[in-house]
């Protein structure tokens, strides 16, 4: 049974000419349901997440700054979004909602955020169109809470996964692990427990091959109680922030790859959706729905 969760408020109107895809969290919902893929009632509103959860991850200072929009002119450039109490709300929703589908995944087996994957959070900032880290956030509440003791990000964004890589620096409870295209943001990269730089225009055959055998020997070493799939589509070939070239094909794949060891070997994952910036809204919404189509089939 697959959990997605889903609110309103993800989808908050930017600034004209943003090049943030808000839409696209609107229109993927939507196509789900009218494909059939999911039913209405597998979506849930989830509950924001509190602030002695958030500490766990982010520094009361940073959070402060958050709450009563004192980021500086520089620290709110830094995270590309326009600093809001709309969208400090927002973020702390998608949190709340990466939380509960962990909870429902280690019951069920998977569950989906429609947004979520901000992985460029760190304890004390935010940058790249991310304020909070909701894969982190999730792991350390489960951690504290002993529901699970060892966790594995799989971060298979383009982008390195550098928030996360930061806050787990010092935690043998979570591996973090990254490919990512090796020239494309962030600039100056974080240490993640394993990185994969991939070459600008890495296809569909060598992609695959790697993360297949990388992520075998990972799982079969780390012995993970939960995974944290980051499925950002901007892997795909022509994406405007991207420099890898997988086609939908071989995305799909990817996600095949990483759900079908899931389920396979009963590990409980929580997939979210991460970037994907392609010049077409549609290629990026078919993308995030071939995740969805593949843990339907599989869950």
């Amino acid at each position: 049974m697959i959990k997605i969760a889903w609110k309103e408020n993800y989808v908050l109107e930017l600034p004209k000419n943003h090049p943030f895809p808000m839409e696209k969290y609107e229109l993927l919902p939507m196509l789900l349901k009218h494909e059939g893929i999911s039913l209405g009632e597998d979506f849930f509103i989830p509950i924001a997440l509190c602030e002695e959860d958030i500490l766990l991850t982010h520094t009361k200072e940073y959070w402060h700054k958050l709450q009563n929009l004192l980021l500086s002119p520089k620290e709110e450039k830094k995270t590309g979004f326009p600093q809001s109490k709309a969208m400090v709300d927002r973020e702390v929703d998608i949190c709340g909602g990466t939380l509960q589908l962990a909870e429902h995944a280690i019951e069920f087996g998977c569950g989906f955020n429609i947004a979520g994957g901000t992985h460029h959070a760190f304890t004390d900032h935010g940058e790249g169109y991310c304020l909070l880290n909701d894969n982190a956030l999730a792991a350390n509440v489960l951690l504290k809470r002993n529901t699970v003791k060892k966790v594995l990000v799989v971060d298979l964004d383009v982008h390195q996964g550098n928030g996360t890589a930061e806050i787990f620096c010092n935690n043998d409870d979570v591996f973090t692990f990254s490919m990512h295209g090796e020239r494309n943001y962030p600039t100056q990269k974080m240490i993640s427990d394993l990185d994969v730089p991939l070459k600008c225009g890495t296809g569909d055959l060598e992609y695959l091959s790697i993360l297949e055998k990388e992520l075998r020997v990972l799982i079969d070493r780390e012995k993970p109680d939960l995974i944290f799939y980051q499925a950002g589509v901007d892997v795909l070939e022509g994406d405007k922030f991207g420099r890898l070239s997988l086609s939908l094909t071989g995305c799909m794949e990817r996600d095949n790859i990483v759900l079908s060891m899931c389920r396979k070997l009963s590990i409980p994952v929580v997939v979210t959706m991460g970037g994907g910036y392609s010049r077409k809204i549609s290629t990026i919404i078919d993308a995030h729905a071939n995740t969805f189509r593949v843990a339907y089939d599989l869950f």
